[in-house]
């Protein structure tokens, strides 16, 4: 699987290396992923996301059902 957040979509930026003599090389900035379990009380069940930390504060703010379904309606969650 490709490593982009399930809830905020955050996927892998690109951008350089500098050097000191300002010589610029191609990198990739990958994002702070987790895998996480998460028990949803609404549905009784539990779920597995990919998560970044920023994912991760959302669902502490909001809960994880709201997070859910802001994410199912954006189009980052395929479940």
């Amino acid at each position: 699987m490709s490593k982009i957040c399930q809830i905020t979509g955050k996927k892998a930026m690109v951008g350089n290396n500098v050097a000191h003599s300002n010589k610029r090389t191609k990198r990739k900035f990958d994002v702070n992923l987790f895998s996480k379990k998460f028990y949803w009380v609404e549905q009784d069940c539990w779920v597995t996301l990919k998560v970044s930390a920023a994912g991760l504060r959302l669902i502490n703010k909001v809960g994880l059902d709201a997070a859910i379904r802001d994410a199912a309606q954006n189009g980052f969650l395929n479940a």
